[in-house]
């Protein structure tokens, strides 16, 4: 689903396929996909990060534009601060190549916080292989699990469940079957004793 825009600068490629972090809000991943409701096409982009997996933001809209992203993207930032963020400077954002992620307003976006861009190659799903995965999630445990959602409001809504369960109920292999939220908790307790004062601002 990448369609790149030649008229738009790119990021290099920071990650070069190494979806790891050593902790929270120093790598996030996002993708969107595309959705069938009964009333037509809606977009979902959801951002990652890689830490524990955890859906730190998404949004989904009527439009597949640089706002879908964008929108994201403020989210997943102010649910991070709710929790105590405050420097995201250590950040990298990564993405596909598509014209919504290279646009310039979304780089203005990403810059206005500190976070650094990141963008994989076009056409090669491995270079943003993590994002596609929790897109893959999506599909088939909620958007083609079952009738198909009338609309964006629906979808919408019964995607704000989903996240809460992906993140509080579901467990993950790669956090060793503990919850996003629960892996997240316990790096968090360890950095409390290490160093309380800084434990959440990065």
């Amino acid at each position: 689903t990448t369609v790149g825009s030649p008229s738009n600068p790119r990021a290099a490629d920071l990650v070069d396929r190494r979806f790891w972090a050593a902790a929270p809000n120093r790598l996030w991943v996002a993708d969107f996909t595309y959705c069938r409701t009964e009333t037509g096409w809606v977009y979902t982009a959801f951002v990652i990060d890689v830490f524990a997996r955890k859906i730190v933001g998404w949004k989904v809209a009527a439009e597949m534009t640089a706002n879908l992203v964008a929108t994201a993207i403020d989210n997943a930032v102010e649910s991070r601060k709710r929790f105590g963020a405050i420097d995201f400077t250590n950040l990298v954002h990564h993405s596909d190549a598509g014209s919504q992620y290279t646009a310039i307003t979304f780089g203005q976006r990403l810059a206005e916080v500190g976070i650094a861009a990141s963008i994989g190659s076009v056409g090669d799903s491995y270079d943003n292989a993590l994002a596609e995965s929790v897109n893959a999630d999506y599909k088939n445990e909620l958007v083609d699990n079952g009738p198909r959602f009338h609309g964006l409001a629906e979808l919408s809504l019964a995607t704000a469940e989903w996240v809460a369960f992906y993140n509080r109920e579901r467990p993950h292999s790669y956090c060793q079957d503990l919850t996003p939220d629960h892996a997240e908790a316990l790096h968090y307790d360890r950095m409390r004793t290490l160093n309380p004062e800084e434990a959440l601002t990065n």
